[in-house]
């Protein structure tokens, strides 16, 4: 059995019901369907709680995925207690925490638009991200900023569309990461578009987002790093660089 990923076509779903259909031998808790998103393509798996019948909760450490990615598994932190097969619970996600990473991996996609060159890596954190271009020396980060923040203040939409995983395999040009691959093998694939008609941005990514530009908030780059001859690493972070978000 697999596990619907609610998330997946709606990310402001922070509360829903599903069912146990397995305790993994780890302790891994899988569902009939879920809210939680869980870690890929650099983006941590939600936190949070089940709520059992009693009222009771189960505390959750993290959210991952199993050996293929439409198993879910949601972690107890140690000492929680394990649900039955076929109980029924209540999810909630912390949603504080997920909203931060909604905002920071919708900043991520505009940094991208900002600097239009091949991402090496991408790490997205609740207080800072970090995204590695192939890139030489000869941007400023005061630049970016003011760039990003513009974006950001024109309000534009973001949306899913989605595409088939063949339709994909033979557009292998709109990924932009040279290392992260789009989730694929689910039989469609989402591309988190910018903009009136895709107008600012279109990539392929499984990540959550926030539904406009403006809800991302003030951001700055923090820092631009040397990792190598061609090797910039952006870290981005909350506020504008004087006070956090």
């Amino acid at each position: 059995m697999t596990s619907k990923a609610l998330y997946r076509d709606d990310f402001y779903l922070s509360t829903a019901e599903g069912s146990v259909i397995a305790v993994h031998a780890d302790g891994g808790i899988e569902l009939d369907q879920t809210c939680f998103y869980a870690t890929s393509g650099g983006q941590p798996g939600d936190t949070g709680f089940l709520e059992r019948a009693d009222g009771s909760h189960i505390l959750l450490g993290q959210t991952r995925h199993g050996a293929t990615k439409d198993v879910i598994l949601h972690m107890p932190l140690e000492g929680q207690p394990l649900p039955e097969i076929g109980e029924g619970l209540t999810l909630h996600v912390d949603w504080a925490r997920r909203y931060r990473l909604m905002r920071m991996h919708t900043a991520c996609h505009l940094l991208s638009v900002v600097c239009p060159f091949p991402i090496t890596g991408a790490a997205v954190g609740e207080d800072e991200s970090r995204v590695d271009f192939d890139m030489a020396d000869g941007i400023d980060k005061d630049e970016v900023t003011a760039k990003l923040m513009q974006l950001v203040a024109e309000n534009h939409p973001v949306f899913l569309t989605w595409i088939t995983d063949d339709e994909l395999s033979a557009n292998p040009d709109i990924v932009k990461s040279k290392n992260v691959r789009p989730p694929v093998g689910l039989g469609r694939v989402s591309l988190v578009c910018i903009g009136e008609n895709s107008s600012v941005d279109s990539q392929p990514c499984g990540g959550t987002h926030v539904s406009e530009t403006q809800e991302v908030g003030a951001i700055h780059i923090a820092k631009i790093e040397k990792k190598g001859k061609e090797n910039r690493r952006f870290r981005i972070r909350f506020g504008t660089g004087s006070e956090s978000a």
